[in-house]
């Protein structure tokens, strides 16, 4: 029985309880209403009451039918999810499906690093010697001839099986055992002799690890890995370290490329002073010219002026003419010299100190030297 019916119930109970004892105290007079007319209002009341209830239930069955349908496709969703979190468990049991899915997860992390356009590197080279083939999952390269190794094939079946682990017990022994197959794998990854193997030579190699977690579990239970690692060469790096270390290459690679520039920027400085000093020694020596053609223009001024047109006007005193003759004007212009250091130069100077005390000093020896 429902809470909905029980409410029902106790209001009819009452309604009749009520009804008895009007009957039984009081008998109806000829000219008084019924009983039945005095409880009409009340029973309006429950019987809406009643309509509002039902409604209510109606609303709250629909509800709970849409609860049960969620949570049954609550319950498939997780099922599903279980036997995929299952089988991917189980794929990476295999050594193969491992390393194939470290792989992929340190190609994504280049991608998304940019390196492609800033860092020249290779993916899976193979290097064959006497003692063997290896092959490192990429190969970064660095200024200088150098190059960094990195290699993704990372043991962590102890880490899975202590997820999967029934008590605390298991779980603690599977991720001790998980730290000691990390330190073996650097132990292997530092024998392997990349240095000797790799042309430029590589100044270390890196062990990527494709989760911060795998790498967090083997700290707990080895806190001297990374010091294990260090002094062997090796490097091991997680998602987030590895994103820094391949833009710091890239960062590296940009910087070189400035350097290059700038080299090429101080040959170009050189040759367009020299060219400038040039350049200046022929405007000193034009501007000299103009100063004597100018000095050689003024002398016939001159001359002009003294002996041919004094004689002329005679002329026009002796009124055979009329007109006067007026004689050309002098030129009181001069050429500006040349003041700028770099131009009063010659064209031998590497460059010219421009600090105090020494530029003007360079510009008289220039002076000098033309003089």
């Amino acid at each position: 029985m429902t809470t909905t019916g029980v409410l029902i119930g106790v209001l009819l109970l009452a309604v009749g309880f009520l009804a008895g004892m009007l009957v039984g105290r009081r008998r109806p007079a000829v000219d008084e209403p019924s009983v039945t007319d005095a409880i009409r209002p009340l029973s309006d009341t429950l019987e809406r009451v009643q309509v509002q209830i039902s409604a209510i239930e109606r609303e709250r069955s629909s509800s709970y039918g849409e609860l049960r349908e969620q949570v049954r496709a609550m319950s498939a969703d997780s099922a599903a999810l279980r036997h995929e979190t299952g089988a991917l468990v189980t794929a990476l049991r295999a050594p193969i499906v491992r390393g194939r899915w470290g792989e992929m997860q340190l190609r994504r992390i280049v991608e998304s690093a940019g390196m492609l356009k800033h860092c020249d590197f290779l993916e899976q080279p193979t290097s064959t010697t006497d003692d063997g083939r290896v092959r490192p999952d990429l190969v970064v390269t660095l200024t200088g001839g150098r190059s960094i190794v990195v290699d993704a094939k990372v043991p962590f079946a102890g880490y899975v099986e202590a997820m999967d682990a029934p008590d605390e017990q298991t779980r603690r022994s599977r991720l001790r055992a998980h730290a000691r197959h990390l330190r073996g794998h650097v132990d292997g990854l530092a024998a392997k002799g990349y240095a000797a193997r790799f042309s430029p030579t590589p100044e270390f190699v890196v062990l990527f690890v494709p989760s911060d977690g795998f790498l967090q579990a083997a700290l707990e239970h080895d806190p001297a890995l990374l010091e294990h690692a260090f002094d062997r060469d090796v490097v091991i790096s997680t998602p987030s370290t590895l994103v820094a270390l391949l833009r710091t290459v890239a960062f590296t690679w940009r910087q070189e490329a400035v350097a290059d520039n700038a080299e090429q920027v101080l040959a170009l400085g050189r040759e367009l002073h020299g060219r400038l000093a040039t350049m200046g020694g022929h405007v000193a020596r034009l501007g000299a010219a103009l100063a004597a053609a100018v000095a050689r223009y003024n002398e016939t001024v001159g001359s002009l002026e003294r002996k041919v047109l004094v004689s002329a006007r005679r002329f026009t005193d002796l009124e055979v003419t009329t007109s006067s003759l007026v004689g050309p004007r002098p030129i009181d212009a001069v050429s500006r010299p040349l003041q700028a250091t770099e131009l009063l130069a010659s064209a031998a100077d590497a460059l010219v100190d421009l600090s105090d005390g020494r530029s003007d000093g360079g510009a008289q020896q220039a002076r000098s030297t033309r003089s």
